[in-house]
């Protein structure tokens, strides 16, 4: 990240209390510049097992940052609580919801376009909430869980049928959440525009084997990259 984009630790109110949790940590990406340009705002929503800390999380986070986009990471509820279990899907929708509208804060810099995202879990409910009225531009999904683990015949993609937004799918060729035949097959059943982009010899979590000839970082690198270039063309439609 260039020197002249910031970082800014926010507090997230939430509504409701939520595992006795009234506020949620955030992380808020201000790029140069802000609030001129595009005026994009991003939202990102991490996984079931890790929290806004996690190192995909904060790589694409610090990479859009970089790239000129208002980007938040936030914690779902579960995770500031230190838990494990997710919380419901009405809780995470609350949180995530409440994550956008942190967004807003500040009236004079308030994004003309939202971008919303998230790995795993966080993609899920980024698909839920789209799903509601509210004006968004793209939906990204890292990872997005498509079926059981080993099992591309539980296919569970109602939600996406119903999105109106274009949407881009960020798999790795080893996710076994995912597989990329059924996603195929999936897509074309969607009525919105899709794109999907492979990371080859990554998993679930976009990790790579240690005999690969990639790092994490090249990974990492490669997902802001597409993230960025679908970005910018969804725009300029």
């Amino acid at each position: 990240m260039r020197l002249s984009a910031r970082l800014e630790e926010l507090r997230i109110p939430l509504r409701e209390a939520e595992r006795g949790v009234e506020e949620l940590s955030g992380i808020l990406g201000i790029p140069e510049w802000w609030p001129t340009g595009s005026r994009v705002g991003v939202v990102l929503g991490h996984t079931t097992s890790s929290d806004l800390n996690d190192p995909l999380i904060e790589s694409v986070h610090a990479g859009l940052t970089d790239a000129g986009y208002l980007t938040l990471r936030f914690n779902f509820p579960f995770a500031e609580a230190g838990k494990s279990r997710p919380d419901s899907m009405p809780a995470l929708k609350r949180a995530y919801k409440a994550a956008i509208s942190a967004l807003g804060r500040d009236p004079t810099a308030t994004p003309a376009h939202l971008i919303l995202g998230g790995h795993g879990l966080g993609a899920r409910v980024a698909a839920e909430v789209a799903m509601e009225r509210l004006r968004i531009e793209g939906l990204f999904f890292l990872g997005y869980p498509l079926h059981a683990l080993g099992k591309p015949e539980t296919i569970a993609a109602e939600n996406l049928y119903r999105i109106i937004s274009p949407m881009l799918f960020l798999q790795g060729t080893r996710d076994r959440g995912c597989d990329a035949d059924a996603l195929r097959k999936t897509l074309l059943r969607i009525g919105a525009p899709t794109a999907m982009h492979m990371v080859q010899e990554a998993d679930n979590r976009f990790r790579v084997l240690k005999k690969s000839s990639r790092s994490g970082e090249d990974v990492h690198a490669e997902v802001v990259a597409a993230l960025n270039a679908w970005i910018r063309k969804i725009l300029e439609s």
